[in-house]
């Protein structure tokens, strides 16, 4: 929700995540929210107008603030990436500066109506924008994809795209969900669009927000059916079957992907 600075307390102390182009500004060489009160942060002064309430954190309150591409001029801050937030290994970190983002993103990007092109106005009491002229109202983008981890046996199927070829790295396989399509047949035809594996007994895992930029990933464990594998050499250019002993490189446990795998791994 959009709070006008008026609505606080100008002294009071409140957690702020301040984006510089596509990076937080942080208090020293860690990742971090900064703690102060609105007087304490000049540079934010001018972009008063449009504070996002996106949460607490510790009984404080949290505001995000958008400086747009504008630098901060300040030796004592540094700029951090949303990845860097997220290996942090703070979930509630990550979590508010990830809503922050998507937040932001969706308000750059919805200054003109994509009905008629008139300027949008900014709702005050929800997130969204509205167009006076034609009565069109956006809401912030939320693109959903799953995820999911197929085991057979003791052996876990994971592949290797073009990103994580660069890294050196394997994961699990993802995709977004299209228009008109449920969840789980989403991760059929992931699947085997993919890999040209046929996959049975799906279940829930969890889910994760993952900024990057408005993704919501939904994770599943499955278990292979039938079929080989049988790579597009495109989106995946390579996939096999591991054992917990022959595990290549891997996403971090933080990471929705890490997750899956080690409860795959762990048969849980």
């Amino acid at each position: 929700m959009i709070r006008p600075v008026n609505q606080l307390r100008k002294e009071q102390e409140a957690y702020w995540i301040i984006f510089s182009k596509d990076k937080i500004v942080s208090r020293g060489d860690m990742p971090a929210l900064i703690l102060a009160s609105w007087h304490e942060l000049p540079m934010i002064h001018r972009h008063s107008e449009q504070l996002i309430h996106v949460g607490e954190l510790n009984h404080t309150p949290c505001f995000a603030v958008d400086m747009g591409f504008e630098d901060t001029n300040d030796s004592a801050l540094r700029l951090h990436s949303l990845r860097a937030f997220l290996t942090q290994g703070k979930d509630r970190y990550f979590e508010l500066a990830a809503r922050a983002w998507q937040q932001i993103l969706f308000l750059r990007t919805h200054k003109y109506c994509g009905q008629c092109g008139s300027r949008m106005r900014v709702i005050d009491w929800e997130l969204a924008t509205h167009c006076d002229t034609c009565k069109h109202r956006c809401y912030p983008r939320i693109s959903p994809c799953i995820i999911v981890a197929i085991k057979k046996g003791d052996h876990i199927l994971l592949a290797q795209g073009p990103s994580q070829r660069e890294r050196g790295m394997f994961s699990t396989l993802a995709g977004f969900v299209e228009s008109g399509e449920s969840l789980e047949n989403a991760v059929h035809r992931e699947v085997m669009e993919e890999v040209g594996i046929r996959v049975k007994n799906l279940r829930y895992f969890g889910s994760q927000p993952w900024p990057f930029p408005h993704s919501l990933m939904v994770g599943y464990l499955a278990e292979y059916d039938s079929g080989e594998i049988q790579v597009d050499g495109h989106e995946i250019l390579e996939a096999n079957w591991y054992s917990k002993a022959t595990l290549p490189v891997v996403p971090p446990e933080f990471s929705i992907a890490g997750k899956l795998i080690t409860a795959a791994l762990n048969n849980e």
